[in-house]
């Protein structure tokens, strides 16, 4: 009966550790996933404005 009281005492320290574990993840995820959103935005926005910037990869190089 010990034997199974501290393998159930392991188990719910490690449930403990590795929810702790998701929370940060999920928070991780949450601010990476406002700043992707943000980004974005913020392009759509430059985009809508006239897209005035220079895309060099569409320009040939000057010695051509």
């Amino acid at each position: 009966m010990q034997d199974i009281e501290e393998k159930l005492a392991h188990l719910e320290r490690v449930v403990d550790d590795l929810s702790g574990v998701v929370a940060r993840q999920q928070d991780e995820i949450d601010r990476l996933t406002r700043r992707v959103e943000m980004l974005m935005q913020r392009e759509a926005e430059r985009e809508d404005a006239g897209g005035g910037g220079v895309h060099l990869g569409d320009e040939k190089p000057p010695h051509w």
